[in-house]
């Protein structure tokens, strides 16, 4: 594997930063959202499931 210098590994560093696309506030906005509205559908489903299995084991141990 060849060594590369502190100085060109910088000039790497540089040259792929100006390659980066960084989101536009709008962008970042949006996809904010779009995160907290998924968050809170999957939150609300795991709690219904959860709800669904705890309901069916307290029914299975009231069997006993």
């Amino acid at each position: 594997m060849a060594k590369t210098s502190p100085g060109e590994f910088m000039r790497q560093v540089q040259a792929e930063m100006r390659k980066v696309v960084w989101p536009t506030r709008q962008e970042t906005i949006t996809t904010g959202i779009f995160v907290a509205i998924l968050m809170t559908i999957l939150a609300v489903f795991f709690l219904g499931v959860d709800s669904l299995f705890g309901a069916i084991v307290r029914w299975l141990l009231s069997l006993a």
